[in-house]
């Protein structure tokens, strides 16, 4: 491997990208956590050692990287940027526990083959969230992950239903997790230096819940019935189930639908969506989805 720069030292990283010719890019939302603590800790929640496959998403120049493979795991490192890219080769391509995955994650790693059954990494403020959305939909499923998302985003991440920063993400996330929320980190922790703080969030499976078989209609449900959050669930699954049936079959009457399938969930029309947890929701979209599938005394 060739010698890393002081991944302590933003002065260095600094000397060292120009020494190369590379920038950082706003648009990949790059910011290198330069606080050698901090990466210690983000490792050591993630508890991946010898033998283990862990996906890393957004390396860098390979702080982690470094890290990961120190302690025997079995890295597959998905990077954006070409520059970053021809570094990392550099630095780690002659070890054969690291591959490398050139271009945008969210496109690349469905196609991916590599075993992955832990995910760390410094995700990047602008897709960090989409990226873990996609895996969950998509029911790719780790033993566990950790990750550095804004802070805003990580405490999405770890509320519980009635909170204020309970949202869609949220019941997202415990479809299938339940999130630890590790120490904040400020700004002054990356170079260079972001004007918002910081959160890593670990992420373990809840027994039963990451390999269950939710309704077709779950995921879709959730993010529609969030989209008005002053409105009731009443009011808010009326037009998703009257948008669901113009699809189905023209002539449904949304309102009765409405009503048995409250009733069959067992849910109060007049709550509001950020009361309602994992359960209900796919008690709730387990009834729409019979509803509307049966469908014969609505003329379907």
């Amino acid at each position: 491997m060739a010698p890393f720069p002081n991944y302590d030292s933003p002065a260095e990283l600094r000397r060292f990208l120009e020494s190369r010719n590379l920038g950082m890019r706003k648009m990949y939302g790059q910011n290198f956590l330069v606080n050698g603590s901090a990466r210690k800790k983000l490792l050591d929640a993630l508890e991946a050692g010898n033998g283990d496959a862990v996906w890393e998403i957004g390396p860098g120049l390979g702080a982690m990287t470094a890290g990961l493979l120190e302690r025997g795991a079995l890295v597959t490192a998905f990077e954006i940027d070409r520059g970053f890219c021809a570094v990392l080769r550099e630095f780690f391509g002659a070890s054969p526990a690291f591959t490398l995955i050139e271009g945008d994650a969210l496109k690349t790693w469905p196609e991916n083959r590599a075993s992955g059954d832990y995910l760390f990494g410094n995700l990047p403020y602008n897709t960090g969230a989409a990226l873990l959305a996609d895996f969950i939909e998509r029911k790719k499923h780790f033993k566990r992950m950790v990750v550095t998302v804004q802070k805003e985003v990580a405490r999405r991440m770890a509320a519980k239903p009635g909170s204020k920063d309970y949202s869609s993400f949220s019941l997202l996330c415990a479809s299938s997790y339940r999130a630890t929320l590790l120490p904040v980190l400020k700004g002054s922790s990356f170079y260079p230096e972001p004007r918002v703080d910081s959160q890593g969030v670990r992420l373990d499976p809840v027994p039963g819940r990451e390999t269950a078989s939710y309704p077709s209609c779950f995921f879709p449900l959730v993010r529609s019935l969030f989209s008005s959050r002053r409105k009731t669930v009443r009011n808010n699954l009326k037009a998703f189930i009257a948008d669901s049936a113009a699809r189905a079959a023209a002539g449904i009457p949304a309102r009765e639908i409405t009503e048995e399938a409250l009733a069959l969930a067992g849910i109060q029309g007049g709550e509001r969506p950020e009361r309602l947890g994992v359960e209900e929701f796919s008690a709730l979209a387990g009834a729409v989805e019979k509803l509307l599938e049966t469908g014969n005394r609505y003329g379907v």
